[in-house]
This record gives C-alpha cells, structure tokens and sequence, in this order.
C-alpha cells in the first residue's frame, strides 16, 4: 500500500517545501498525510490515535513557523510522526522503531527539526522556555513553542514552568492540544472568531494603548485587566487560570481547521511575551476506529487498516496481567488495600480493578511525585497502597520515595512494570536502573520474580511487609510457569537454587534465570534464582562461593550499582576470593529495537553467558 501516490505529500522534503504550497491546498495534504501515516504504522506499528489528532496543528505550526531556526518543543512526542514526515523523514518511517532506524520520539541527534528530545511527559513548557530566553540573551528574533497535551498538563512540572515564564520578557508560545475537551458547533465558531480577533493586531495595539492611558490611575487599569479577565472567562473559565500566571491567553480553537489555525498562529508568531493557544483535537481523527477507541490504538502493533485491530489469542499472559488479576484477588481479602496510578491504568494493568474496587482506585494524572506522597498519607493512617508504575517513571519520584516513604519505613507496595528494556520504545521508557536506584535506600525490600506465579506470590509477600517493598516484573509474557491461586508468602531474603551443577554457579535475578537455565545445561552450571536483590541472600552467595570456582551474576538492569554489585560487596564482606563475572546493561543507553535481539547485543541471551564463561577459560 505505501507505492500508492500521496498528493503534495510527494513534493514535501522539509518545511521550506511546505511553506510554497497555497493555503487552499493544505487540507489536501492534510489528507494525505493521513493516508501515509495509516499504512506506514500499520506496518510497523507504533503510537496511532495521538499522531492522528495532530496532523492539521503540526501542518500550520511548519507553516507558520521559520523551523528548525523557530523552536519547535513537542511534549512526550507520541504525536511527533507528522512533524518526522514532514521533516524529511518520510521514508525512514518504514524503520519507525526498529533497530537502526528511527526513534518513535523526538531526538536530537536525528534530526536539526527535532530541537529537544523527550518520552517523558511535561518536560515541553520548561525547555522552551530555556530556548525563548536563549534568543533573548542573544538578540535573536526566534520563537519557541511548546506544544503539550491535556493530559502533561496534569503534572505539577508543567506549572512550575508556567508559573516561572508568565514572569518573563520571554517570546513563548504555550499550546495546549485538548484532545479531551469537546466544543458545540456554535461556540466553537466563538472561540474561533475570538481567538483570532484576541490575537490580531488591533485588538493588541488597542490593549497596550489602554495599558498606557490607564498606567497613570491604577485602579481603572486594574479594574480593565479584571474586565478582561472575566470576559475571556465567560467564554472558557480555563482561561482565566493562564492569564493569572501571567500569559496572554488565546482560545479555545479548533485544532483541525487549518484557516483558523495558520490566522492565529500567524497572529501570534508577531506578538511579545508569553502567550497560550488553547486547541482542540481529536485523537483518531480521520480514523473512525480510532475516534471511537483512542485508548485501544494508542499504541498499535502491525494490523490490516481496512479491517482494524483484531483481537488476538491471549496465549501466555502477561506479568501486567499477572499484576492485575492478583491485585482484584488480594482486594477482595484484604479492604485497606488501594491501588494507584500515575495516568497508566491501561498499561499498568488496573482496568478491572477499576472497575470491581472505583472507591479503591485512584488515578491521579501524570503526577509521579504526588503519586507517591499521596500513598504515603493513605500508609500513614493505616491503609495497604498499591502504586502500579513503569520502572522508569518511578525514577521522577525519586525523592518521595526516599524522603515521604522509605524513611519513615511506610508499608507502600511498588508493582513495577516495565524492568528492564523495552523493546521499541527504547530508551526514554526502558528500566535499566532500577535495581541500583532502589537497593541503596534504607528500609526498602526489593524482589525480582523469574516467571508468573513467583511474581504472584511476591506479590503477595510483599502485602505482609511492615515496610516500603517494591516487585519488578519486565515487559510482555512470561515463561509459561503455572500460576497457583493460592498466595503464600515468600521467605524474605531468601533465594533457591533452580540447578546444581559443577564449577560454575550463575547467581540470576529475575527474567534472568530462564536463560541461564538454558545456558547451564550446555556448561553444567548451578542456577540460583536469587529473587530477592534487597536484602540479599548472604547465606546462599557465600554457599555458592565455596562450592564453586566460579560465580556468574547477571540481571536486566545497569551493571553499574545494580545486583550483581550486591553479591560482589557481600563477597568482600566475608573475605571470599571466588571469582567474580558479572552481566548485565552496559554503561551506555541502547537504542530502541527488538527485545530478544537487544538481549543478544547486551550478551544476556543463553549464548551470551556461554560465551562470557568460555572467556574465563585459560587459553
């Protein structure tokens, strides 16, 4: 399907090509963007609903803006493929996600067009702002724009910055893509006309000539500014908030009518200071699938357009859902339990808990650190929080972990999903440092299941702690292990060893241990499955340390810091000489591409550790 002609689409290498074409012929282009993006991602797979929604504002923001020299600062970047595309990207995006090919979010090195890299929501309001006042210092007639969605907007990160720019001569541009709000025909032609009224040059000449009259009786000023204020609030209460950060609010407007949208950019790129463009989009658009179903083809594997997502034999499950039938079993047992998100209830796993426990379910937005403040209020006063999150977004509540939970010893349980990498989505989301960061705070448990029913079970220990635990479980399925229905505690501290072999003892945590079990039958090995990286199983390493000449370690997590480091400071410890061979990720971030193959490339595959063991062998 990707021979077929896309109209104008053809002729664009780079936004200077787009800025030749008549305005007439955008939504044409518009169109075809659309066509392209349908059948390359349902190719390679990839964020759908998001980048759809996106298509008519990243065409007028190319448009209207002189990119790259404008700054263009997209927040998260799930709706970045019509920027990539229009940026001379086009037929790369047969290798979106793959391994050597290009990334699923802005990158810096990439591209001259991709000013600031990102994965992470509610970063866009604060690195534009660095850039609108970079072109200040230095003289520079440039503009930065942050494009941010609703949902970024629920972190408190996002209103620092706004409360920091509205006190600045700086030349930012805020938009929000409201992509949750819905605007009436008739006051959605309202706002349109207002918004470009508001942003045009006689309404701000006449605002500023008013200001000056007005400066010398401060209280008529103060009551004009008021007045305005409240009318602007009549129209959308929203705006009132921005104004009082200190923005010149515009909006709401309709994100998918390329007129109004190239207006009121163009209007806008001409004034000063801080100014926020309030738009409305529709996840999906032009994809009635993804109209109806934005959550469901927010990100998609590859599948037939004409025929949508189909659903698929579930086959192994998954550790997500492993979690997420363990968390409505144990709430059903046990009332004090809560279970909380940071804006992740379909990817962590809380669909159904959501629905059987909506008194016990709390998502709190794209809100890390209060994610985790808040459970420890609910642990404080006697409750069992459960806060179900990505083993790289725990890392922006690194300081409420330590401070709020972990040192005053709270009973707050982490279900960590998304240890170790990821696979496409690369490195902005893989959780290569888990491990490090948790085990170095004090009062922490922390335990690493090798398949289903031990994540089940450790789980489940982790409810009976009187303190802060955490269980780390990787993406996609697991081995294939058979899940007991009834949960018992794990001993604390406590590993197994899976194999008995001779001379060589490999020490695997977590998704290790499958691997190494096959690598062992090749070396006769022993395999221990430590399971528990905090505390360590002392007894057991030394054990092995004695028994054996040498001991392999190797985790999905950064070498540096991580558990393999653990059983080398318990060695020292008790003066052991054995030696030592540790595996693990490199110190380096790895680039997106297939999960099994990134293993290979990290040696954490079965031949890998076989080939790290004949490299200890006396030539």
């Amino acid at each position: 399907m990707l021979n077929r002609i896309y109209p104008l689409l053809d002729l664009i290498e780079t936004p200077t090509d787009l800025r030749l074409l008549k305005r007439e012929d955008l939504p044409v282009l518009a169109q075809s963007l659309r066509d392209f993006m349908l059948d390359s991602i349902a190719q390679t797979g990839g964020h759908f609903a998001s980048n759809f929604g996106a298509v008519e504002l990243t065409i007028a923001l190319h448009y209207v803006f002189n990119t790259p020299d404008d700054r263009l600062v997209w927040d998260v970047g799930h709706q970045c493929y019509p920027h990539k595309i229009l940026t001379g990207r086009r037929a790369a995006m047969a290798g979106l996600r793959k391994a050597g090919g290009i990334a699923g979010f802005p990158k810096r090195d990439e591209s001259e067009f991709d000013t600031f890299g990102t994965g992470h929501s509610s970063t866009s309001i604060s690195a534009a702002l660095g850039m609108a006042v970079t072109a200040r210092l230095s003289g520079l007639d440039r503009r930065a724009v942050a494009i941010i969605g609703d949902g970024a907007m629920t972190a408190g990160m996002s209103f620092e910055a706004l409360n920091n720019a509205g006190d600045m001569d700086a030349n930012l541009l805020v938009i929000l893509n409201d992509n949750d709000m819905s605007i009436s025909p008739n006051v959605g032609a309202l706002n349109n006309y207002l918004a470009k009224l508001i942003s045009g040059r006689f309404y701000t000449a006449a605002r500023r000539a008013s200001e000056k009259v007005l400066s010398h009786v401060p209280t008529m000023l103060g009551l004009a500014k008021r007045a305005e204020e409240h009318v602007k609030g009549m129209v959308t209460p929203a705006g009132t908030l921005f104004e009082e950060f200190g923005f010149n609010y515009i909006g709401p407007i309709d994100g998918h009518d390329l007129d109004v949208l190239i207006e009121t950019l163009g209007n806008i790129r001409r004034l000063e200071g801080p100014q926020f463009l309030h738009v409305v989009t529709r996840k999906g658009k032009g994809y009635p699938r993804a109209e109806e179903n934005p959550c469901l083809y927010h990100g998609v594997s590859a599948f037939e357009p004409d025929l949508g997502i189909l659903e698929k034999s579930s086959g192994r499950p998954s550790y997500t859902q492993i979690f997420s039938d363990w968390l409505c079993d144990m709430a059903a047992i046990e009332p004090r339990l809560v279970g909380i998100t940071p804006a992740m209830r379909e990817g962590s796993g809380l669909v159904r808990f959501s629905e059987l426990y909506p008194d016990r379910y709390f998502d709190v937005g794209i809100a890390e650190q209060h994610a985790l403040t808040f459970a420890a209020g609910l642990a404080a006063d006697g409750y069992k929080p459960v806060v179900a999150i990505y083993s790289t977004f725990l890392q922006r509540a690194y300081d409420q972990l330590i401070h709020d939970i972990a040192l005053q010893n709270l009973p707050v349980v982490f279900a960590i999903d998304r240890a170790g990498l990821v696979g496409a989505d690369g490195p902005t989301h893989a959780g290569s440092f888990d491990l490090s960061y948790l085990r170095c705070i004090p009062n922490m448990t922390v335990m690493a299941p090798s398949d289903e029913n031990e994540c089940r079970q450790m789980l489940y220990t982790a409810m009976q702690l009187p303190g802060p635990s955490a269980v780390r479980y990787p993406r996609g399925s697991g081995t294939g292990a058979v899940v007991a229905a009834t949960m018992t505690a794990i001993p604390v501290g406590k590993g197994i060893v899976r194999r008995q072999g001779q001379g060589v003892a490999i020490l695997a945590f977590g998704s290790m241990v499958a691997s190494s079990l096959i690598a062992a039958a090749h070396i006769d090995a022993s395999v221990a499955d430590m399971r528990f990286v905090k505390p360590l199983d002392a007894e057991l390493v030394q054990h092995l340390a004695k028994t054996h000449e040498l001991l392999i370690t190797i985790e999905e997590n950064a070498l540096m810091g991580g558990a393999g480091s653990a059983v080398s400071e318990c060695l020292h410890r008790a003066g052991s000489t054995v030696r030592v061979l540790q595996l693990g990720l490199p110190d380096r971030y790895l680039d997106h591409g297939d999960h099994a193959h990134m293993l290979r490339d990290c040696g954490l595959d079965a031949a890998g550790i076989i080939n790290a063991w004949e490299g200890t062998l006396p030539e």
